[in-house]
């Protein structure tokens, strides 16, 4: 692939990019975001015009795929299940392109779709790319998607791409008009989430240092130390970045730290760790004294814990490679408080990570379950008597949430405990001791919290 200079023939081509990020997405069952940052670190002199281009068409490619696909299947005598992959692969940007982005030219996308069929050296096919994208240019305007009165799941699939399953298991819990706000919010296009760093700086010297840099900064909905960020090129070059100042961290994730309210020279143990946001938002409300034991099953995510920690520039976090399914006897009755954020269906964070909803299957759930209740049965047993537990999820199923709590107050010596004092007024919750956030309402991911403390033996 071509480098970019300063000689403006010498530019790299968007779309293949795209296109090479798309196909290991696909191929490889990649994460969307990893594949991205992956290629972006490996050329790093793709311009901000065009990081934010690939980006955008990437991930909006493989977070609307099931209705690109119906479209496609619209106008196309060879389906995509019969397409040569590479061929699937520039018609599903293109039809990306066509339809959710009125700035970009439909002579171009067309142009480019068979420029990418040639490329890859399929010239006898580029005028099959070329029919169908144009085809559907002309009639994106009217396509007939499912009746929505008629065929109510088909329609939500179809119309806003998710599979089947997952709508006929949101409807068994939420109604009809919630699952539909569910589906809207998912696919919305979300501004990176900080956390200012207290221990280092405050808001307004974050704010200001992140706008000296050109940085858009928003204030966050929930938390006063929360901020929303974007209008930047590459989040590890800014200063405040690499000064520690700040980490990335959704607002709901950052009410576990907020509820528990840990107290400075505490014991906290965080059992499922990984990448470290909940350990560093912990280790700074502590004021950098206690303990905090940040543990996980793989090397590479405590890699994560430990780069995090070490620009945060906080002293009081142990990390250590630990699964949480097996009991630590030296840890038993000793922790104030046992962060359990554990392995969960992702049902709550789409709207961040798209593929979420086409790599998770129905037959995963119940697997989890049982793992997320054998990893409260051990883990429980670190909290001291009186101190607390942190259940956390990402997901809005309830089977993992709010009916694993039941299950565990009703065989474990634990309760909920009330949080309000520490609960930001702007969120409408009735629910003692737990809270189900759901995708987008506060402009935050589906998110599940339970504070349980610790009665007896």
């Amino acid at each position: 692939m071509t480098k970019v200079s300063n000689d403006k023939t010498n530019k790299i081509n968007a779309r293949n990019v795209a296109l090479e990020i798309i196909t290991s997405i696909f191929e490889d069952k990649a994460y969307t975001n990893i594949a991205i940052d992956k290629y972006f670190k490996n050329h790093n002199n793709i311009s901000k015009i065009d990081r934010a281009f690939i980006t955008r068409i990437v991930e909006g490619t493989v977070e609307h795929v099931i209705t690109i696909d119906y479209i496609i299947n619209r106008f196309s005598k060879t389906k995509t299940r019969k397409m040569k992959k590479i061929i699937l692969y520039i018609l599903r940007l293109s039809v990306y392109q066509i339809k959710y982005m009125d700035k970009v030219p439909v002579s171009a996308v067309c142009n480019e779709a068979v420029k990418l069929a040639k490329k890859r050296k399929l010239s006898g096919l580029s005028g099959f790319v070329n029919g169908v994208s144009r085809n559907i240019a002309r009639n994106i305007d009217s396509i007939q998607y499912p009746n929505e009165n008629n065929e109510p799941v088909k329609y939500l699939s179809i119309v806003y791409s998710f599979p089947m399953w997952i709508i006929e298991l949101w409807l068994e819990h939420y109604d009809y008009e919630t699952v539909k706000v569910m589906c809207i919010n998912s696919n919305k296009a979300v501004k990176t989430n900080i956390r200012c760093n207290l221990t280092k700086t405050n808001k307004q010297e974050l704010k200001k240092q992140l706008q000296d840099s050109n940085v858009d900064v928003e204030e966050g909905k929930l938390l006063n130390y929360a901020m929303k960020i974007s209008n930047y090129n590459n989040i590890r070059g800014l200063e405040a970045f690499t000064q520690g100042r700040f980490t990335i961290q959704d607002e709901s994730s950052m009410l576990v730290a907020q509820l528990a309210d840990p107290k400075e020279n505490n014991l906290v143990i965080d059992v499922c760790a990984a990448p470290g946001g909940k350990t560093t938002h912990f280790a700074e409300k502590m004021n950098n004294t206690g303990r905090v034991v940040s543990r996980d099953i793989y090397p590479k995510k405590l890699q994560l814990i430990d780069e995090n920690v070490r620009r945060l520039q906080l002293y009081n976090v142990d990390i250590e490679e630990y699964n949480a399914l097996e009991i630590d006897s030296s840890m038993i009755d000793q922790a104030d408080i046992v962060i359990a954020d554990v392995p969960c269906s992702g049902l709550g964070i789409i709207r961040k990570k798209p593929d979420i909803k086409y790599n998770v299957e129905k037959k995963d759930i119940d697997n989890l379950i049982n793992i997320q209740r054998s990893i409260l049965k051990v883990v429980c047993k670190y909290v001291k008597t009186g101190g607390i537990l942190m259940y956390s999820t990402c997901t809005v199923n309830p089977e993992e949430n709010i009916e694993n709590i039941k299950w565990f107050i009703d065989n474990f010596p634990f309760e909920l405990v009330d949080f309000k004092d520490n609960f930001p007024n702007i969120i409408n919750n009735n629910n003692k001791g737990y809270i189900q956030l759901l995708p987008g309402f506060y402009d935050t991911d589906g998110f599940f919290i339970a504070k349980l403390k610790r009665i007896g033996n």
